[in-house]
């Protein structure tokens, strides 16, 4: 009787391996809010205040990816908190009132682009700073040549 169950054991763990591993593939980031405080290349096209779109790379992969980094902490007040292969999270402190943004990087390998998410922690608007972050960030990386 054990020795029957064996292949189904096994096929059972197979299958849920399998599975979990696509679905770490599949990386998302946080959503925007309805408050007037976020960008996110992964919210709606039709989405004005929240969308914006993602960096297309035209370069090598790992070298955009060193440089991003290094763009990103280049800007004053700004730390990279977390990262990985593909996936990367800073915060930004503004200068007078101490508020913390986060920013969200996820590379897709196979589409050749980043998505990226800008948001303040707190309030309901930033003025369209995270907006102008992401847009200073695109063309330091276009004038480098890393992106379209």
């Amino acid at each position: 009787m054990m020795i029957r169950s064996i292949p189904l054991l096994i096929f059972t763990i197979f299958f849920s391996i399998v599975n979990r591993a696509y679905a770490s593939e599949i990386k998302k980031l946080p959503i925007c809010l309805k408050t007037a405080n976020c960008v996110s290349s992964q919210a709606s096209i039709i989405d004005k205040q929240h969308y914006i779109e993602p960096f297309r790379i035209i370069g090598n992969v790992k070298d955009v990816w060193l440089n991003l980094k290094k763009e990103l902490l280049a800007h004053d007040r700004m730390v990279i908190t977390h990262e990985t292969n593909d996936s990367l999270h800073a915060e930004a402190i503004s200068l007078i009132f101490r508020f913390t943004d986060d920013i969200n990087l996820i590379l897709d390998h196979q589409k050749q682009i980043i998505h990226i998410r800008s948001a303040s922690r707190e309030g309901h608007t930033d003025f369209g700073i995270n907006r102008k972050r992401i847009e200073i960030l695109r063309k330091q990386l276009q004038k480098a040549g890393m992106i379209a």
